[in-house]
């Protein structure tokens, strides 16, 4: 059965909720973690965040876990554990955590031009959290050339986010894991 709303089809199915725990360090950078501190998400987490809402999936904000990580200061580390991101999720009301790093690294000049060489890359596990397992291990990366090297960064962080973005919704799309 398909209903129109707005212009939106809608099966009646609902894709599974998902909560994204992904550290990033740009280049030059602190490491940084939305959970381990005041900072916004990540360029890694707004990519992947928009990719997964354009396929249906619901995106649970930070703030929805904001009076947790207030009582509980344990969850306050860059470098969260497979467990505590299940908990994190458990708390949320996820359906599935995607654990992971991001790192941009700055290369060579690029010849004939005053623009850097700029890399990403990005390891994540997709972990169903009603049982704790980890559906997959996924990888990606990215690059740019830019004059600045922090622009340059977030540009193959962004790139690289899109393409982990796709391999998640293949996967999870494979698995059959709409709610």
């Amino acid at each position: 059965m398909l209903f129109l709303f707005f212009g939106l089809a809608y099966s009646g199915q609902t894709k599974a909720k998902l909560i994204l725990l992904i550290s990033e360090q740009n280049i030059e950078g602190p490491q940084i973690a939305w959970w381990a501190s005041e900072v916004d998400l990540s360029a890694t987490e707004a990519a992947l965040a928009n990719r997964l809402i354009e396929q249906g999936y619901t995106v649970l904000e930070p703030s929805v876990l904001n009076k947790t990580l207030k009582a509980k200061p344990a969850f306050r580390m860059v470098d969260l554990s497979e467990d505590n991101s299940v908990k994190l999720g458990n708390l949320s009301g996820a359906d599935y955590v995607i654990l992971g790093k991001a790192i941009a690294s700055g290369g060579g000049n690029v010849p004939q031009s005053r623009m850097r060489s700029c890399f990403a890359n990005l390891t994540a596990k997709l972990i169903r959290i009603e049982d704790g397992k980890v559906i997959a291990y996924l990888d990606a990366s990215g690059n740019s050339a830019h004059m600045d090297l922090i622009t340059g960064g977030r540009e193959a962080l962004t790139s690289a986010a899109g393409e982990l973005a796709t391999r998640i919704i293949d996967t999870l799309s494979k698995q059959g894991e709409a709610k």
